[in-house]
């Protein structure tokens, strides 16, 4: 601990040379300080949880500053990482930062369980904080993913220091959202970060070792991907049982065990200002959506800002974090804070304001025809429908999207479009740009005699050379019989301009693996099942049965 007189005695400084590092990002991302505070750092701080477990943290603060604000981190990643540059960027600014370590991490005692968060950790450092004779009362939080999803688990009790929040890429609830969107399970997703904690965790925290541990993991993910039963995949990834992902696995979505995951019955005791940060390509970006109108409907002050990122790619970004930054300045020293929502158009390049997501706009159904064809014109006669053929065993990949790691994003997807298993419906050469902004969704009309069927969409943006590049996609998990079934598939939303002369591209299959885990297509329960069975299936698009892509075009915009 600091007395009050160590504290006192500290000299306020104004000419050091900075540490080089910093100075660079501080460049790179255009944060650069008009005054530098030399940065003291305290290791291995002990805090103890509620419930008497000792929490480690690691504590930043600037030279020479009087109860400064502080800004919390708490994350399972481990302390001191030599690529984790923020919490000593926001020393250096005037901030005090308390990087803590989560129960069962990095040296903090107690277990990790996964995304149940033990309440005492923020019992237990909340009123030790209020102790701590360097704590002027003026709270902020920080974090990305796992740090994000911690910050909506701190609004479970009434924290009237908090003043803002600053969350990116994590939503507030779990198991509908990450773990089993449509009803199909993320197994890529899961057991990708799955190896990442296990990573982590038998490295010791150490770069070197976790680097080192990266070859050969992507095959060793593949492999375990195509585990049968798939509650053991975590032992043919790790070499031994993880209890949390045999827990995901085993529990539908809709079961007891996912309260204790969900937060969003926080969203009343959120701090009064909430800066949300996503991306396109974010697996979490719908739930993130799905919060900012729920905090807004809450009276809280939300900015939100939108990229062209996979997850976690967001913050060191001269977007992200300049934004982050003046919003943290806004609320903690009153200075003048963005606003309203900010995002990424992709395909035209440029960013835009607009007071709100989403912003006004037509649904506007583009229509599946025969032979491949994607129209503004209804089908007028009947037709035959289109066919493929699933196979669990030799299941239809998917590259870029929402995935996990660095395999996300926009990519080709014509080595995909190249099976057998996956239809493809085109437009004509656009006249003029067409700019969505908003929702979208697919409705298939579809027919398969197995009931357990998946139906995954993709919308892609083709250019005149070819080249089919994924803008979003989604997939429903169907286990209702019947002839002809309708298949809603929410893809994830857009902000998009499809240029004149590209055309735009819908993708119908029934798998998307690894990112959506296979269906056996036994109806098995999903942990214990052992066999896979192949199915056939035809997508109708005819008068009586229009299957249709839905833009949310903007007015004006195309």
């Amino acid at each position: 601990m600091v007395c009050r007189e160590a504290w006192s005695a500290m000299s306020y400084w104004r000419r050091q040379e900075a540490d080089p590092a910093m100075t660079l990002l501080s460049r790179l991302y255009g944060v650069r300080p008009a005054l530098r505070h030399r940065v003291h750092v305290r290791r291995n701080v002990e805090i103890p949880a509620s419930d008497g477990v000792r929490l480690l943290a690691t504590h930043y603060y600037p030279a020479g500053q009087h109860h400064p604000p502080l800004v919390l981190l708490r994350s399972p990643y481990g302390r001191g990482n030599v690529l984790d540059r923020l919490p000593a960027l926001l020393a250096e600014r005037g901030y005090q930062v308390l990087y803590q370590s989560l129960c069962g991490t990095a040296g903090s005692g107690g277990r990790f369980d996964g995304f149940v968060i033990d309440p005492a950790d923020a019992d237990g450092t909340l009123s030790w904080l209020r102790a701590q004779p360097w704590f002027g009362g003026g709270l902020a939080t920080w974090g990305a993913s796992y740090l994000g999803y911690v910050q909506w688990e701190l609004a479970a009790r009434d924290i009237p220091e908090w003043k803002i929040a600053l969350i990116q890429d994590a939503p507030s609830e779990f198991a509908r959202g990450f773990m089993y969107p449509g009803g199909a399970f993320a197994t890529g997703n899961t057991l990708g970060w799955v190896q990442l904690v296990e990573r982590m965790f038998s490295s010791g925290y150490g770069i070197t070792r976790q680097v080192a541990g990266m070859v050969g993991a992507a095959r060793r993910l593949s492999d375990a991907t195509l585990t049968l039963p798939l509650q053991e995949a975590d032992q043919a990834l790790t070499g031994h049982p993880v209890p949390w992902f045999r827990h995901w696995v085993r529990h539908g979505p809709g079961e007891k065990y996912w309260t204790s995951t969900d937060q969003r019955h926080n969203v009343a005791r959120m701090p009064p200002v909430v800066h949300l940060q996503g991306g396109w390509h974010d697996f979490f970006l719908p739930g993130m959506l799905a919060d900012y109108a729920a905090l807004v409907a809450a009276g809280r002050q939300v900015r939100l800002l939108v990229g062209p990122w996979g997850h976690g790619r967001g913050l060191y970004t001269r977007q992200g974090l300049p934004d982050a930054l003046a919003a943290l300045d806004a609320a903690l020293l009153g200075r003048p804070a963005p606003s309203g929502v900010r995002l990424f158009v992709t395909g035209a390049g440029r960013w835009i304001d607009m007071p709100a997501w989403p912003p006004a706009h037509e649904a506007t159904p583009w229509f599946l025809h025969p032979h491949g064809g994607l129209s503004r014109t209804p089908p007028d006669r009947r037709s035959s429908p289109s066919r493929y053929r699933y196979d669990p065993a030799d299941p239809t990949p998917t590259v870029g999207g929402t995935q996990v790691g660095l395999s996300a994003g926009a990519k080709d997807n014509r080595p995909i479009e190249a099976r057998a298993d996956v239809l493809t419906f085109t437009t004509a050469p656009l006249a003029e740009d067409v700019e969505a902004i908003g929702p979208v969704r697919v409705r298939v009309h579809a027919r398969s005699a197995n009931p357990h069927a998946d139906y995954f969409a993709r919308v892609c943006d083709v250019d005149p050379r070819g080249r089919s590049v994924n803008v979003c996609d989604g997939i429903i998990r169907l286990h209702n019989p019947g002839d002809i079934r309708v298949a809603d598939i929410t893809l994830w939303p857009m902000a998009h301009r499809f240029k004149r002369g590209h055309r735009i591209r819908v993708q119908v299959s029934s798998g998307a693996h690894p990112r959506f885990g296979r269906n056996p297509g036994t109806g098995e329960p999903l942990a214990t099942a052992r066999s896979l069975r192949p199915s056939k299936h035809e997508i109708f698009h005819d008068r009586s049965h229009p299957s249709a892509l839905w833009l949310p075009l903007i007015p004006g915009a195309s």
